[in-house]
């Protein structure tokens, strides 16, 4: 079945401006300095990551599963509120007079196929503290170091597995 290119262009030109979008919204918020020059400079860094890619043709199917939507906002939102809860329970641990810790190496089954979703997933463990992603092996298999006994239930139930998965299109 051939597609019209349009709409190829035209998911192209949308994928472009998100990727655009997110990148001088992090720009900003990351540097903190609101200078002219700087500004101009990290929106020409912005502008010209943008050529790149749409010049290397990267936004193929493999390289962009996730598709920019309500779907990966929410995705957002929910992981930062994870993030959140686990340094709080993270926190409450060091402070305690007894450090009581339980680490231990787990394994889980990645829900997402996509190269780029494994990794994403990998990523959103790692940054929720207590857990630390150690390996993502070819055949979906994550090696996860959690420091207590919850935060490896946590990832062995799943949510997080689940979520990018919806991300990437699985039930």
């Amino acid at each position: 079945m051939l597609q019209n290119p349009f709409f190829i262009k035209r998911d192209q030109t949308l994928k472009s401006l998100v990727l655009f979008f997110v990148m001088a919204v992090l720009w900003v918020l990351w540097s903190g300095l609101y200078l002219p020059l700087l500004l101009g400079l990290g929106l020409a860094s912005c502008v010209l990551v943008v050529l790149l890619v749409r010049r290397f043709d990267r936004f193929g199917h493999s390289s962009v599963p996730m598709h920019p939507g309500k779907g990966i906002v929410t995705y957002w939102f929910w992981l930062i509120k994870e993030i959140v809860f686990s340094s709080l329970q993270v926190t409450r641990i060091i402070l305690s007079p007894r450090l009581q810790i339980s680490p231990r190496l787990i394994t889980v089954v990645a829900i997402p196929r996509g190269e780029v979703a494994r990794v994403v997933l990998g990523n959103s463990i790692t940054l929720t503290p207590g857990t630390l992603t150690t390996d993502i092996d070819d055949n979906g298999i994550i090696t996860v170091h959690a420091l207590t006994n919850e935060s490896a239930e946590d990832v062995l139930s799943g949510e997080m597995n689940r979520r990018v998965g919806r991300l990437e299109g699985k039930p």
